[in-house]
């Protein structure tokens, strides 16, 4: 494995502890075909034992996943792993991931439980998991706050029982590139048999250095997985990005001198993906995938470009699923046109009538809009556009006025388990005034702790992409609305959270 990186992607688990970024099955297995399209090595689905929701969520792309690894993580209890196995049953190739923690802090206070204890569950964790399946992952939770000599023993004795992967997480973002390089080393020239495994990262993005420590674990360390989510995705301030990882990695072959499975063309189709499926827009400045990875608006910077690009561009757009002809669709597009674009989008409808429905809403935006964009049709497909039939609310229609020096007014219709209710309220503004007049008829008593507008595509007539964050009882949802209408598409963006907040599967909160 001494020239091949595999790269092992956590956003269907790590990234949707996001708060109000949980996904269902249907939006998992979307961006799990998407990632098979990019040969990602290892797909972690979920964590089979939290829900029943997760656990039918990693047992569907288990069953349709052909090309890449899947895995479930589980927590070093029989239960757990029995549920992952189950969970992976359909794989053509299966990995159970299991974690106990190892730092002293997280084994008093979290586990409440002595080293010798996490020891043995550890060991007998990764055993009953061998049982099961032939690839075995194992993490030590916090293992970077770790004692070092504890730490050896259980890595030593989770080899010893079958562990295949040994992953080291800096699961609070605490490390820095070369004390977490050293780190790696040392353990896997103290441990003894360190050569029976391969060694991996997982690094979370609290200081900002998610990407340098992972790369200083591959470099100096001697790792050859790196843990990561796509545009970082993930809990507090987000994990390694996978674009960020694979592009440095390709970039710089002559200082890695590795090779890697992904087919980088993918990447950009990726990140929409998971950015309009969860609600977390991506930055413009974002490496790889924002809005102004590759734009120049230096002179100095667009003379040279237009020169030579490798005077200022280390990376071609291309490599990465950037296209200069970004418009793909119009009006007098056929169906055809409209099923080969979703097809190359990465978008799998489950049906003839739900692509038929899809085409419907199309030729509604382009009676609406001139220019039809990729990402206005990833937005047309995304859930917080789309009504299924087991969502309690759904859109209809809305009429607002305003104007200066009065107080705004909206009239909502939308549909609340399939029967048509309208209701009316005023407001600050004509988005208050609409969102107002959903709430004064639900009740539903959510707090709002972000709203936020983002144009899909460049000019005046672009769709907006709204984002609403709800927040009730503990739970903490996203909704996302798209529509030329940026008051047509907050209130669906509202409807598609309150939708989420009905969904009662109780989570398992855990890291590695």
């Amino acid at each position: 494995m001494a020239d091949k990186l595999i790269i092992f992607d956590t956003t269907l688990r790590d990234g949707e502890q996001s708060p109000g970024a949980s996904m269902n099955k249907d939006e998992k297995l979307r961006i799990a075909r998407q990632l098979e399209r990019l040969k990602v090595d290892v797909i972690e689905a979920g964590f089979a034992a939290s829900s029943n929701g997760d656990f039918e969520a990693v047992q569907c792309i288990a069953n349709a996943i052909k090309d890449s690894t899947i895995c479930s993580l589980s927590r070093a209890n029989d239960r757990d792993i029995s549920r992952a196995a189950e969970a992976l049953k359909g794989a053509n190739s299966a990995r159970i991931h299991t974690f106990i923690a190892t730092s002293a802090l997280h084994m008093e206070k979290k586990l409440r439980m002595t080293p010798d204890q996490v020891f043995e569950q550890a060991r007998l964790a990764v055993r009953f998991a061998r049982n099961l399946v032939d690839d075995v992952e194992f993490s030590p939770e916090d293992g970077y706050r770790s004692d070092v000599d504890f730490l050896c023993r259980v890595l030593e004795a989770a080899i010893s029982e079958g562990a295949t992967t040994i992953n080291v997480p800096d699961t609070v973002g605490y490390a820095v590139p070369e004390l977490y390089g050293n780190f790696i080393k040392n353990l896997r020239e103290r441990i003894p048999n360190s050569d029976k495994a391969i060694w991996s990262v997982h690094c979370h993005n609290d200081l900002g250095m998610a990407v340098a420590n992972s790369l200083a674990g591959v470099k100096i360390g001697g790792a050859r997985q790196v843990e990561c989510t796509i545009n970082g995705l993930g809990e507090r301030a987000g994990n390694c990005s996978l674009e960020e990882i694979v592009m440095a990695v390709k970039t710089r072959r002559d200082y890695f001198g590795l090779d890697l499975n992904i087919d980088t063309k993918h990447i950009l189709a990726a990140s929409r993906m998971v950015s309009q499926t969860t609600g977390f827009v991506v930055q413009p400045n974002k490496a790889v995938v924002g809005a102004n990875a590759f734009a120049h608006a230096s002179g100095i910077h667009q003379d040279g470009v237009l020169k030579a690009r490798d005077t200022y561009e280390i990376m071609r757009a291309e490599d990465v699923g950037w296209t200069a002809n970004k418009i793909v669709l119009g009006k007098l597009s056929g169906r055809n046109a409209f099923k080969q674009r979703l097809q190359e989008l990465g978008v799998q409808m489950e049906s003839e009538a739900d692509i038929n429905s899809a085409f419907t809403r199309f030729k509604e935006l382009a009676d609406r809009k001139s220019e039809i964009f990729d990402e206005d049709i990833l937005a047309l497909v995304s859930d917080g556009n789309v009504a299924h039939e087991k969502d309690q609310y759904s859109f209809v229609s809305l009429s607002q006025h305003s104007e200066t020096g009065e107080r705004p007014q909206a009239s909502i219709v939308f549909t609340v388990d399939g029967k048509e209710v309208k209701s009316s309220s005023d407001g600050d503004g004509p988005v208050d005034a609409s969102l107002k007049a959903i709430e004064a008829h639900v009740k539903s008593g959510a707090e709002m702790v972000l709203y936020s507008v983002n144009a899909i595509s460049g000019s005046t007539e672009s769709q907006g992409e709204v984002t609403v964050r709800l927040q009730n009882s503990g739970r903490v949802v996203n909704g996302v609305g798209a529509d030329p209408d940026i008051i047509v598409a907050s209130a669906k963006a509202y409807l598609s959270a309150l939708n989420k907040l009905q969904s009662k599967a109780d989570r398992v909160a855990a890291q590695g």
